[in-house]
This record gives C-alpha cells, sequence and structure tokens, in this order.
C-alpha cells in the first residue's frame, strides 16, 4: 500500500487490506486470529484510559467512578493487557484522585 494513508480507517482496517505473508492454511488462521486479538486487547486499553479520564473529572468521593475504574484496570490485568505492577499503580493514582477531601 503506497501513497498516502485515508484518514477515516482504523489501522487494524488497513492490516486486514494487506495480504499477510502467510502461505499455508494455519498460518493464515493466526493471522486472521493476532488481528481480532489485537483488536480486544486496544478496546480494553482505551476502556482503562476511558474509565481514568471520568474518574479525572468526576468529584471527590465518587464511589461509582472508582469502581468503574477498578473494574477496567483488573479486567485488563485478568486478560494480560497490562502487568501487576501497572495496575496497581494506576489504581493508586485513582484512589488518589477521588479521595474524598477531609
Amino acid at each position: 500500500m503506497r501513497g498516502p494513508r485515508p484518514k477515516n480507517l482504523h489501522f487494524l482496517d488497513i492490516l486486514r487490506t494487506i495480504e499477510p505473508m502467510a502461505i499455508t492454511k494455519g498460518a493464515k488462521k493466526a493471522y486472521r486470529q493476532s488481528l481480532r486479538k489485537k483488536a480486544m486487547n486496544i478496546a480494553r486499553k482505551n476502556a482503562v484510559r476511558a474509565s481514568i479520564k471520568v474518574a479525572r473529572t468526576a468529584p471527590k468521593g465518587d464511589k461509582a467512578a472508582l469502581a468503574a475504574a477498578y473494574k477496567a484496570i483488573d479486567k485488563a490485568l485478568k486478560r494480560g493487557i497490562i502487568k501487576k505492577n501497572t495496575a496497581a499503580r494506576r489504581k493508586a493514582k485513582v484512589s488518589k484522585m477521588l479521595k474524598p477531601v477531609t
């Protein structure tokens, strides 16, 4: 694919248009599976980012925003999208943001 990239296409759509180098049937299937997994991993990472953004704008002491952020972070950790220490760091950051003022 040469020339300027269309602006309205997602990068996974562009990857799908490129013919894989795989030759065997099994390798082509593995390539398709890897694209699906990549899309899910990106979606899960985006969910974590979005929940942290919501928590950032939420009022102090908002337990619903804290729970949503924790849920997204824990789900990403469980699926292996982020590492254990990264999850702990992000949870601490969110909890510090939403800590009620005393």
